[in-house]
C-alpha cells in the first residue's frame, strides 16, 4: 500500500468488495466527460459490475483504489487495467519480440473534491509499478483532455491508433 500522509490518502490493490464503487466511478467518469446519457447510467453500472465480478478474480482486470485516511476510510479514486492477449509483434525498440499481454489503462477517476492532490498520479504510479513487476511492457490508454498532462509526465506518448465507429 502506497500512502501520502500529507494529503490523507493511501493507494491499495482493489478487492472484490470494492467493485460496486469502481463501477459507480466508471459511470460517473463517462457522465462527467459528457459521453453517457442519463438513461444509460444504470445499464452501464450493471454491466460493469458483472464484468468486474468475473474479471477481477481471474486477473483479467486489475484495479487500484485511493482511500481517504481517518477512522472511516472511503474510496475517493480508482484506476484499472484490462490485460489482453496480443499477437506477437516486434518490440518498439526493435530489439526483440513482444509477446504480451498488453495492458489497457481504464477507469482512472478521482472524486472532484479530491482532485489536484496527487491521487491520479499515485494511482497511476501504483498501477505502472505493479505492471512492471509482472513484466508487462506494453501499456496503452485513451486519454481524456483532463488527464493528458499527467500521462505525458509519466512517459506516455501519442501513437498511430485510429478508430472506426
Amino acid at each position: 500500500m502506497a500512502s501520502d500522509p500529507a494529503v490523507g490518502f493511501a493507494v491499495r490493490l482493489a478487492i472484490a468488495a470494492d467493485i460496486p464503487i469502481l463501477a459507480r466511478q466508471r459511470v460517473t467518469m463517462f457522465r462527467d466527460m459528457g459521453k453517457l446519457r442519463a438513461a444509460l447510467e444504470e445499464p452501464l453500472e450493471r454491466a460493469t459490475l458483472a464484468y468486474m465480478t468475473d474479471a477481477l478474480p481471474r486477473g483479467e482486470y486489475l484495479a487500484w483504489v485511493a482511500e481517504s485516511a481517518g477512522p472511516t476510510p472511503s474510496i475517493v479514486g480508482g484506476a484499472g487495467v484490462q490485460l489482453r492477449s496480443i499477437l506477437p509483434r516486434p518490440r518498439e525498440d526493435v530489439t526483440g519480440v513482444e509477446l504480451g499481454p498488453e495492458a489497457i489503462v481504464l477507469n482512472v477517476y478521482v472524486e472532484p473534491e479530491w482532485r489536484r492532490r496527487g491521487l491520479g498520479e499515485a494511482l497511476m504510479r501504483a498501477l505502472l509499478d505493479d505492471l512492471a513487476r509482472r513484466s508487462i511492457r506494453r501499456v496503452v490508454l485513451h486519454a481524456a483532455a483532463d488527464g493528458r498532462r499527467l500521462y505525458e509526465r509519466l512517459g506516455f506518448v501519442p501513437t498511430n491508433e485510429m478508430r472506426l465507429s
